[in-house]
Parts: C-alpha cells; structure tokens; sequence
C-alpha cells in the first residue's frame, strides 16, 4: 500500500471521526435544550406536550418562543399599600365563595389579571399573552390561573370551555371544581404579591420622599419607621379558601 493512500485513508477516517462528534454534541445539545425546559416549566411542560398530541419537539419549540418573547420581563415593585389592597380583596373573595362560588371565581380571575399586570406583565385585556408570560416566570403555578378563568367564562354546569383561552383544557363548573380552581389559583395570587428586594426598596424610596417633603413639621421621622417596618413585612398570609361542606352549590 502506497505512503499516499494510507494519508488518504487517515484522512477520511480523521473526517468520520469528526463528523460522528459534530453529531454527538448536537444531539446532546438538543436533548440537554428540552431536559432544561422541563425543568424550566415542570407541569406546564406537560401540558403542552399533551396539547401537541405527544410531540415533544413542537412543545419545545413553543415553549423555547415562549422564553425568547417573555424572558427579559422584568417585575415590577409593588408598594406596600397597593399589595395589603390586593390581599384584602383576595380574602373577601374567599370569604364570598361560600355563598357565590361563581362571583368568587370571577372576582379571583379578575385581581390575578390586575395584580400580574401591576406586576409588569402583558395587560389582562389580553389574556393569552399575559398567561404566555406569566407561564415563563411562574410555570409551576400558572394553570391556576387558566382554570379560574376557564371557570369565569364558562356558564351554566357544562364540563368544558374554551371562551377566551385558545387551548384544548377542560374545565368542570361545580361547586367542588370551582372550589379546587381557587386553591390553584390562590398559589400564583400569593407569589404575585409576595414582597421582594424591589418592593423593599421602593417602599424605602417612598417613605425617604415623603419624609423629605415632610421635613420639619415632625412627621418625617415617624415616617422612616414606618418605612423601615414595611421592609421587612409580612409574605402573605392569606385565610383559607372555604371548606369543602359551607361552600353553597353553583
């Protein structure tokens, strides 16, 4: 065998070898891109590979969409006095289920719409994008808020409805089912509110402005405290949803 085609043949082998490792980080690569958004979107991965009839690429690929539309969304602070509102409307919604399950739901979809737009996201006029960016940053507990809404938008005692949400999920409107959407739903509510370093500082920023335009009439000082004591309030903690045997038929 000649000097000239043994190069020859190390040559097309070194090529096969290269190839077959080109191939081999791409295939991990992609597997390692669903494995992360799987982790990334636990339930609601889930749900939409079932929404794509099992095809794991084409949810990937919605929800990596999803990631590059709604990823950089920055939330923004919530002021001490505007979240304490949003609770006390949470709890009297809770406390109305017991005798208007489906005023309760309907009041309960409407504060997660108000609350995520204060939030900074999409406005709730339109649902579908607000829910896509809400599924990004709070995937593990965003279907709580499809199914109030599924719920607020179906009538009567029909097991199924799609007004206003474009996707396949059903929704059952009893007592029972209308009950379960709140206990869902109540788990995005709260880490909507929760407080964070932002709204601290804000509240901060606020209590220092208004100290300052305050200034030498002695209201300032008490201000600061009262600032100082908002940074390091509560995480909600909210009454239970009604139980199971008060709650009145729908």
């Amino acid at each position: 065998m000649s000097t000239g085609l043994i190069i020859a043949l190390i040559v097309i082998v070194a090529v096969v070898v290269v190839v077959a490792a080109v191939l081999t980080l791409r295939a991990r690569g992609s597997a390692g891109g669903g494995g992360s958004l799987k982790r990334r979107f636990g339930p609601e991965y889930d749900r939409t590979v079932a929404r794509h009839d099992g095809d794991e690429r084409a949810a990937a690929r919605e929800l990596a969409e999803r990631v590059k539309r709604h990823g950089s969304l920055e939330k923004r602070p919530l002021p001490s006095a505007e979240r304490e509102r949003y609770e006390s409307r949470w709890a009297a919604a809770q406390e109305r289920f017991v005798d208007s399950p489906r005023e309760a739901v309907a009041e309960a979809d409407q504060l997660l719409s108000e609350v995520a737009a204060a939030r900074g996201f999409p406005d709730g006029n339109r649902y579908e994008t607000q829910l896509e960016a809400l599924s990004v940053h709070h995937a593990h507990h965003v279907h709580g808020y499809r199914r109030v809404h599924l719920a607020a938008h179906t009538t009567g005692d029909s097991t199924r409805g799609r007004a206003g949400t474009g996707d396949a999920d059903g929704v059952r409107t009893g007592t029972e089912d209308l009950r379960e959407a709140m206990i869902e739903a109540r788990a995005l509510f709260e880490e909507l509110v929760t407080p964070d370093r932002r709204d601290a500082r804000a509240d901060r920023d606020a209590s220092a402005g208004h100290a300052g335009r305050a200034h030498g009439d002695g209201s300032a000082r008490r201000d600061v405290r009262d600032g100082a004591a908002a940074d390091g309030r509560h995480r909600s903690h909210l009454p239970w949803a009604p139980a199971r045997r008060h709650a009145k038929g729908s």
